[in-house]
């Protein structure tokens, strides 16, 4: 006789199915159709060895060829391979919206990238190059695709990856035009090694063998690198025959070390960085429409300072929201059944980090609750949980 299945299996498999529904259809709606987002295993060769790089493209329609951006990331605390792909999507549609494609490569051992990432430690200087060689291995590879133009490039980082930048600079590497230097550095905590110093050795070396023009932005509150340490780097990278200019904007949201990853960010950084382009011969006038008003709709379930009227939370998730309300824009709040809430503010894709972060904390399906100024959240999110009970 054929034993019936028990019913609790039967909506645990429900809800799992569920689940990986709705982990499948983020993923999908990750990618922003707006400005063409790719993610693609890019082929490279580095010291002899084959790679994959793990690459974020953005571009306008059309065959091109394009004048190309390639932007590199910096370096998150923990494991390397556990970060995160990196957008940069505020400075991606800049980039579109005026025909560029932009790149941004994950460096060896980062995310999802092929090889093992390693350091020199307190040698400043060589940390930059060694994460210069991927940023040229990147390069070679980009610049043989058809809908890139090999002699209109620039090179752009922020943190690590402006500290890469700057020593790539030092590679003459044919058809780049210049580099853009956004709060680049790489900070050692601890007290084993005088870094502020090894950096100042590293900049006085590139200043001495980079010929490029170099456009660079450091915030008053940046948390890794306060003012009179930028100031230190350009003047041993200026003295040593480097060629840049330095925005000391002043200071930006809670750290402006953020300031390249935040929308808010582009009043900042894009006038100076136009007339940056407009001098090397770079485009700078919108030619690509890029459509950014997709969003997810309100959907009037309450109002968004309605705090007691959000399903699942206990006090302390209700009092988490008290606190997301008093963030900037851009932000996103998901909760889920099993009381499971997180939220996430400015950056890269708000609404994905706060479901992805909801996520690892419920073995049931998060949704969002709230995104930037408006209620999303409906009734029938939790349709599948109910018609599972």
């Amino acid at each position: 006789m054929k034993r019936r299945p028990h019913f609790g299996l039967i909506q645990c498999l429900f809800v799992l199915t569920a689940l990986a529904l709705l982990t499948r259809q983020a993923e999908a709606q990750a990618l922003d159709a707006s400005i063409n987002e790719q993610v693609l295993m890019l082929p490279v060769t580095e010291n002899g060895k084959q790679l994959q790089f793990e690459t974020t493209i953005y571009k306008p329609p059309g065959a091109g060829p394009f004048p190309l951006l390639l932007m590199n990331h910096g370096k998150e605390r923990g494991k390397p391979a556990a970060q995160k792909r990196d957008r940069f999507l505020a400075m991606g549609r800049e980039f579109v919206r005026r025909g560029y494609a932009v790149a941004i490569p994950m460096r060896k051992g980062f995310s999802k990238s092929d090889g093992i990432y390693s350091d020199f430690g307190c040698n400043m200087h060589d940390n930059g190059m060694m994460q210069a060689d991927d940023i040229e291995a990147a390069l070679r590879a980009l610049t043989k695709i058809s809908w890139v133009d090999q002699d209109r490039v620039i090179v752009a980082g922020q943190s690590y990856g402006g500290l890469a930048t700057m020593g790539f600079g030092t590679r003459r590497f044919p058809g780049v035009r210049g580099l853009l230097n956004f709060a680049g550095g790489l900070r050692i905590d601890g007290d084993y090694c005088d870094w502020k110093s090894a950096l100042v050795t590293a900049f006085t070396s590139y200043g001495s063998r980079t010929s490029l023009p170099s456009l660079w932005f450091y915030g008053e509150n940046d948390s890794y690198f306060d003012p009179s340490l930028a100031q230190r780097l350009q003047s041993a990278y200026q003295s040593a025959g480097g060629s840049s200019q330095l925005i000391a904007y002043g200071r930006f949201k809670s750290d402006a070390h953020g300031l390249i990853s935040s929308r808010d960010g582009i009043p900042v950084w894009w006038p100076e960085t136009e007339r940056f382009l407009h001098r090397i011969g770079l485009p700078t006038d919108i030619n690509t429409l890029v459509d950014e008003t997709a969003r997810i709709p309100a959907s009037g379930f309450a109002t968004l300072d309605n705090v007691e009227a959000i399903p699942h939370l206990t006090e302390t998730g209700r009092a988490a929201y008290r606190h997301y309300l008093s963030q900037s824009l851009p932000r996103a709040f998901a909760v889920s059944a099993s009381g499971a809430w997180s939220w996430a503010e400015d950056g890269d894709d708000p609404p994905s980090r706060a479901l992805e972060a909801c996520q690892k904390n419920s073995k049931t399906p998060c949704s969002l609750y709230s995104v930037d100024q408006d209620v999303v959240w409906k009734t029938s999110a939790d349709s599948l949980l109910t018609a599972a009970q």
